[in-house]
């Protein structure tokens, strides 16, 4: 039986999850914006406890939490809905980085060819940005910096902490998209310093179809953001159309379990990485990433190409070689190319990733599997 491997692209909803969604969806289906009768104020409740949830996960105030349908959604949200501030205030500076999720860079993209200057950052070959370019990006303009916190291909960790630092003084918005990190990896994220938090509920247990743009105030201040599109007004008018009750429930259910048992996880998948990174040790396998998730390895073995890795490990383990959001472009990542990798290892290159569900790692198949095709 083919084991799955690849949950940096998508996770399975946990059981809990999927049984609370299945009741909002069948048994207690009411609107939320309904205020007339009890379904819609039994809704009403699952969103809020939801949103607590959520926000209990960085220490924010469920306020601050905007419900939207992932973080490619929330990530668009928080960088156009600042360009009306930018303009007004003449900061029309982005710092990111050249590793930064497509989710993230075409939006930034939008706005740099409506005349805003982006810096874009260098990572080196374990795909870290060096903190100096960054505080030597900085301008008295710079209005918004958009850094990654885990990256999806390489599960490289980002040094948040040293540029909350950096920002310390600064008046720049800062946005991290946290699509791999939120709810598995339980660190960085609680820093008052972010402003801008975006979430995937699918890449931890919680339904496709369901994330969160969290909004940390300054004091009292809000983020100057503006919505991107328009209707009902739902969500503070950031992020209208009818809520998805069922969806949120669960998503608020997976927060609240993440949030008990995320350093449980983490040790248990560290284990895991740490017994196919040492049995991948026999066939000289290099290693793409540092420091970096404990969920994730991205590795090649000279002379070996990905395509065919693939190809041979169908019936015993479900791997990637890349991001799956852009996996039909047949492109070299634009991840590992900016990390200044050889083509050669880039054109080798796996991503193994695991959860806490992965009872074991068929590190001796997947090892025997790329003998052959040497």
């Amino acid at each position: 039986m083919t084991i799955y491997l690849d949950y940096n692209a998508t996770t399975p909803v946990l059981p809990e999850v999927a049984d609370l969604v299945y009741k909002m969806m069948v048994d207690e289906f009411g609107n939320a914006g309904s205020r007339t009768h009890e379904f819609g104020v039994a809704a009403k409740r699952a969103v809020e406890l939801a949103r607590e949830r959520v926000a209990n996960i960085v220490g924010a105030d469920k306020t601050e939490v905007i419900f939207t349908s992932g973080a490619t959604e929330s990530n668009n949200i928080a960088i156009l809905g600042l360009r009306e501030f930018a303009e007004a205030n003449d900061k029309k500076h982005i710092i990111t980085t050249k590793i930064e999720h497509k989710a993230v860079l075409e939006p930034v993209k939008y706005l740099q060819k409506r005349g805003f200057d982006v810096t874009y950052l260098n990572a080196d070959q374990g795909g870290l940005i060096d903190i100096n370019d960054f505080k030597a990006a900085l301008r008295d303009e710079t209005c918004l910096v958009s850094i990654m916190h885990v990256n999806n291909e390489t599960g490289s960790i980002q040094p948040i902490g040293e540029v909350c630092q950096a920002l310390a003084s600064h008046e720049a918005y800062l946005h991290v998209d946290a699509a791999q990190s939120f709810g598995k990896y339980p660190y960085d994220l609680d820093n008052p310093r972010i402003d801008l938090i975006s979430v995937s509920g699918h890449k931890f247990y919680a339904p496709k179809g369901i994330g969160a743009l969290i909004l940390r105030r300054r004091g009292f201040i809000k983020p100057p953001l503006i919505p991107i599109y328009f209707g009902g007004g739902q969500e503070k008018g950031l992020r209208p159309g009818t809520l998805a009750v069922p969806l949120i429930a669960g998503f608020g259910l997976a927060c609240e379990l993440a949030q008990k048992n995320a350093q449980k996880w983490c040790e248990h998948s560290a284990g895991l990485k740490a017994n196919l990174m040492e049995t991948l040790k026999a066939l000289n396998a290099e290693f793409i990433g540092n420091p970096a998730s404990p969920y994730v390895l991205n590795f090649s073995v000279p002379g070996v190409n990905s395509e065919a890795v693939m190809v041979r490990l169908k019936g015993i383990a479900a791997v990637s070689n890349g991001s799956a959001c852009t996996s039909n472009s047949y492109t070299p990542s634009h991840v590992l190319s900016s990390m200044g990798l050889s083509k050669e290892k880039i054109a080798g290159s796996i991503r193994v990733s695991w959860s806490h569900l992965t009872t074991t790692v068929p590190s001796e198949d997947i090892c025997s599997a790329i003998k052959e095709l040497l």
